[in-house]
């Protein structure tokens, strides 16, 4: 009988078969083991005593001794949670993403906690899909006709692998931390130094539609423009992944309130509503082509700007980007990061490598689309890149031939993106060139987003600020070596969630 680390047949996920064999018979899980390192103690109980409460009074694995301790209270409940239905949709997606990057690079994070004996690996996820078909086969399936369909003899649960990785977490955050704690956090904007007016003045968004040669159909555009006072300066906002243009509109109403033409487009491989088809089961999880399908997305609204019916022309010359999350990576590819696949050909399959983080799930499915995805566009001057996955993507060397500078933006409480590994390390080796590296006490991966806060909320006064600056430095706006900082210690910062410059400490 084999032992495998999970990671070779993941639970629930991969669920333990390869499509590189032929079909074999194999024997449903029998026995789930539950080990538990802190009190050096393990949980056995046998799949066959789930059937009932009364089939687990009668069994005699260390769960039915536990049940008949509690007087059936331990049954009740785990049976209640065990008989749960699985949404249908699940089974409809496990059919579109076989195969799937981001599906399998899932898969490995969550089967590193346990094993599985008696079956061989699969990280396709074609042996989900069958373990799915097989659950819902007398109806809709439950948590636990999914656990009889898996393929094996006895699944092991590490709860001390969660414990590890909780403390990965931590050491992840450690650096920001320590920065944020040795130096002096930016004056916080006051209102009315944002607009020029307080209250913030409305901007009015419409949306129109833009042909472009790289997708089949048009892609759909938010533009705000000013009420008045334009200055004929365009800047660009990309979202993250199954985000969209709404998320950020607040960012939008207050560069545009300052006299700057607006545009969020709206990417359709990686949208809110490509999520929806990939939970829905339309559709699979976002192509690797993404990754260079999207920097093309805000080059075509660059080269299209004249065709949107502005109330005022834009100088298409000099463009700045703001991006959030896949956003943020989509603007440091403009800027001039060249994408490599080489540490995600050698890190990726890593599961203890101490710098490996959420992110990580979703930079090593972009593998099979590195060799297409260098799309510089020196029309581009600066970006605003807050919480961009990007450590494996971008290895050491790959930003030396910036066209734009850089503003990189991290919280300290980001477990998506962490900060040390996917912000901190990073810009130790871009500082050089000019670019700069602001934290957000507090900040994660969501509360930095704006929503529809016309103050742009917690980032709005650094955004705006550096946006300003970009434009106001004319030819000096490019990166190279001791290049001035376009970002001073202005009153940029944030009264509830303190913003610092972190630049001078790395």
């Amino acid at each position: 009988m084999s032992r495998k680390p999970l990671w070779a047949g993941p639970l629930l996920a991969g669920l333990l078969g390869s499509p590189l064999l032929p079909p074999a018979p194999a024997a449903a899980v029998e026995e789930i083991v539950v080990t538990i390192p802190l009190l050096d103690a393990s949980l056995k109980l046998r799949v066959s005593e789930l059937q009932s409460a009364e089939a687990l009074r009668r069994g005699s694995s260390d769960l039915a001794e536990l049940d008949r301790a509690s007087n059936g209270a331990v049954g009740r409940q785990l049976l209640a949670v065990l008989n749960q239905p699985v949404p249908l949709s699940i089974t409809q997606v496990a059919d579109g993403s076989v195969g799937s990057p981001l599906l399998e690079q899932a898969l490995l994070v969550l089967s590193s906690f346990g094993t599985v004996e008696g079956r061989p690996a699969d990280l396709s996820g074609e042996t989900l899909r069958q373990a799915l078909r097989k659950a819902s086969s007398n109806g809709q399936p439950t948590l636990l006709s999914l656990i009889q369909a898996i393929p094996g003899e006895r699944v092991t649960l590490d709860l001390g692998r969660a414990r590890t990785i909780a403390l990965r977490m931590a050491a992840q955050r450690r650096e920001a931390e320590r920065l944020l704690t040795t130096l002096p956090p930016a004056p916080a904007a006051q209102p009315s130094a944002l607009s020029g007016v307080s209250p913030i003045p409305s901007v009015p968004a419409r949306t129109v539609q833009l042909a472009v040669a790289h997708r089949p159909k048009p892609l759909d555009l938010v533009v705000l423009e000013p009420r008045s006072g334009a200055n004929g300066r365009l800047v660009l906002i990309s979202h993250g992944l199954w985000d969209g243009p709404d998320s950020f509109i607040g960012w939008g109403q207050l560069l545009a309130s300052r006299g700057y033409t607006v545009i969020l487009p709206r990417h359709p491989g990686s949208d809110q509503s490509q999520q929806q088809a990939v939970l829905s089961g339309t559709a699979p999880p976002p192509d690797p082509k993404e990754l260079a399908l999207r920097p093309k997305d805000l080059a075509a609204v660059i080269d299209g700007s004249g065709q949107l019916g502005l109330a005022r022309p834009v100088d298409s010359q000099r463009v700045v980007v703001l991006g959030h999350s896949w956003g943020a990576t989509t603007t440091l590819q403009l800027a001039g990061v060249r994408p490599k696949g080489s540490e995600l050909r050698e890190r990726c399959g890593n599961l203890e490598d101490p710098d490996r983080n959420l992110s990580w799930t979703l930079q090593c499915s972009w593998l099979s689309g590195v060799d297409e995805a260098a799309i510089q566009d020196r029309r581009v001057i600066a970006v605003g890149a807050v919480s961009p996955p990007m450590s494996l993507l971008f290895p050491r060397g790959s930003g030396l031939d910036l066209s734009a500078r850089v503003l990189l933006v991290s919280g300290s409480r980001d477990w998506v993106v962490p900060p040390d590994p996917e912000a901190v390390d990073p810009m130790r080796r871009g500082k050089t060139q000019g670019n700069q590296l602001v934290l957000v006490q507090g900040g994660d991966h969501f509360n930095l987003r704006p929503g529809t806060q016309a103050d742009g909320g917690v980032l709005g006064a650094l955004l705006l600020s550096w946006t300003n600056a970009a434009f106001a430095a004319g030819d000096a706006a490019r990166p190279g070596p001791g290049a001035t900082p376009l970002l001073r210690q202005g009153p940029w910062g944030n009264a509830q969630m303190p913003l610092v410059d972190a630049t001078p400490g790395l």
